[in-house]
């Protein structure tokens, strides 16, 4: 399968596919590179919560922006608590967690709109990036996906809340972005456990492998596309990203391999309107 996110400049990898689609649709995911953030921030540092400096880190999201042609102040960021809620967001939420923490979305991990000129962000350092795009219905979505978000189904929720709000589930594509690989993933039975839990029906090996007594290599990638084919995305309309967070070490920054002293990419996406096209 073609490696689906593509580096087009050193600060981000873009998805040419969907971008094909629609030449103003605003999609990819950052990479560690090309800001201005010191020490094991280095430098393209996105997240405000890992004690980088606030004033590189807003320096960061500028660079970006300018990158992107779609100003922070129309940006949308969260906080992140590894759960599964979804928010619905608007042109009210503009500007929110973007320059400070504090304001963003609380106990958030998804985030979706069909308004146009919103940049929808989340931070990652090795958890699933999830996107969702519906052309016909001008939705636009992401999602985080660590292993607790995973089991609780986090992609299969967003499908469901798009479903729900009328969008014919033949139109959802999804795309699966840059995390860490299962060979870099190694977890021990309490989280096995819970993984088998949320894929009843599902063979163990198509996700997972025994690397020692009570120790596994977990490929999270795969169990959410085991999971949103579950709720319903046609195998045919979902793209899935083989860059490891952990072992490709010149483009990202990883939780695991800096054993947390790291900092942080992010996913985003959005629709331009007008006053950006």
């Amino acid at each position: 399968m073609t490696e689906p996110f593509v580096l087009e400049k050193e600060q981000a990898l873009s998805l040419p596919a969907w971008k094909k689609e629609n030449s103003n649709l605003i999609v990819g995911f950052t990479t560690k590179n090309g800001g201005v953030s010191e020490g094991q921030f280095r430098t393209l540092n996105m997240g405000l919560h890992v004690n980088d400096s606030v004033e590189a880190v807003c320096q960061n999201k500028e660079i970006l922006a300018t990158l992107l042609n779609m100003p922070t102040e129309n940006w949308v960021g969260c906080d992140q608590t590894h759960e599964e809620r979804i928010i619905k967001v608007n042109s009210d939420d503009k500007g929110k967690g973007v320059y400070s923490y504090s304001t963003a979305l609380a106990g958030t991990d998804g985030i979706y709109t069909d308004c146009e000129d919103i940049l929808l962000t989340l931070c990652f350092a090795d958890c699933v990036p999830l996107y969702f795009y519906s052309k016909e219905h001008s939705l636009v979505g992401i999602a985080h996906a660590g292993w607790k978000g995973t089991v609780k189904n986090i992609g299969g929720h967003m499908i469901n809340r798009w479903v729900e709000d009328g969008v014919n589930i033949d139109t959802i594509q999804v795309a699966i972005g840059p995390a860490i690989s299962d060979k870099a993933y190694i977890v021990d039975d309490y989280v096995i456990n819970r993984i088998v839990a949320a894929l009843p029906g599902v063979e163990k090996d198509k996700y997972m492998y025994e690397v020692s007594n009570g120790q596994y290599a977990l490929d999270l990638k795969r169990v959410n596309y085991e999971l949103i084919v579950q709720a319903g995305v046609n195998e045919k309309n979902i793209l899935c990203s083989s860059f490891c967070t952990s072992s490709d070490e010149s483009l990202f920054f990883s939780h695991r391999r800096d054993k947390g002293k790291t900092g942080r990419m992010i996913s985003f996406i959005g629709l331009k309107g007008a006053d950006f096209a």
